[in-house]
């Protein structure tokens, strides 16, 4: 009888042990944990991307909350100079993926990186047309004819300063009717009618074929910009940051930017 209870009292002690061990296993666990990847990724990541990331990254970013369910990521896309100026003043960003090296240098020259900007993709000019071409336009020295309505990027936007750099090189001079802040804002006025041509990126025509023309010109290939990205120092969410930055240099993340257009670094 003394050996039956003392095994009892065992058995109840263990079982008393057993529920102990796992309610605090469960409650020191993360929220969320990417049993696929072991990432353990949560929260949310502030991710501010040059303008002709969005299509590309707004998939990038879902599929990196599918691997990662725990993590949410917000995007804030526009001008890589108008970023940069935000990310030095203080806004909430974790990633910063620029459409220029200038525009990631002045935020690392502020000691605003954590790290080394990496480079992940290039892209080139093209010039976009409303669909079917109704002006002829077969390159930049027809944007000075008579009647023609361009839209450009202002010098300071990464699309502007390939695009001077590019009709610098063919002596072409224009005077644009209109000077956008991000290539999607010069785009948007092809699209709506409001001009001609644009000067944007191969990627940015590509993903309004529906809509445009992208015609490819020679002296494209000498304003190649070079795409930077880099998690950074005053990220909220640094573990998060780091592994966006990760999941965009995988093969994932570039078969998802080579589908878009974007040419390899």
């Amino acid at each position: 009888m003394r050996i039956a209870v003392t095994a009892l009292a065992a058995s109840a002690l263990l079982a008393l042990s057993g529920c102990g061990s796992n309610d605090s296993g469960n409650a020191g666990a993360p929220a969320s944990t990417n049993a696929s990847t072991g990432t353990g990724v949560t929260g949310t990541v502030n991710v501010f991307a040059a303008a002709s990331l969005t299509e590309s990254f707004t998939k990038l970013g879902k599929d990196f909350e599918a691997a990662n369910p725990g993590a949410t990521v917000k995007f804030n896309f526009a001008g890589s100079s108008a970023l940069a100026t935000q990310i030095n003043q203080g806004a909430p960003a974790d990633v910063f993926a620029s459409a220029a090296p200038a525009n990631m240098k002045t935020v690392t020259d502020a000691g605003g990186a954590d790290g080394t900007p990496t480079t992940f993709v290039k892209n080139q000019l093209v010039i976009a047309v409303p669909k079917g071409n109704p002006k002829g336009v077969k390159g930049l020295a027809d944007l000075t004819k008579p009647g023609v309505k361009v839209a450009l990027c202002a010098e300071q936007v990464p699309c502007g300063a390939a695009a001077k750099k590019a009709l610098d090189a063919a002596g072409v001079k224009l005077t644009p009717v209109t000077l956008e802040q991000d290539v999607k804002a010069a785009l948007s006025k092809v699209r709506l009618g409001e001009v001609d041509a644009a000067l944007v990126y191969r990627t940015d025509a590509k993903a309004a074929a529906n809509n445009v023309d992208g015609l490819e010109f020679p002296e494209s290939a000498g304003a190649i910009n070079d795409y930077p990205i880099v998690a950074l120092k005053g990220a909220k969410n640094p573990a998060g940051a780091k592994a966006f930055v990760a999941y965009v240099l995988s093969d994932k993340g570039k078969a998802v930017l080579t589908e878009a257009g974007f040419q390899a670094p």
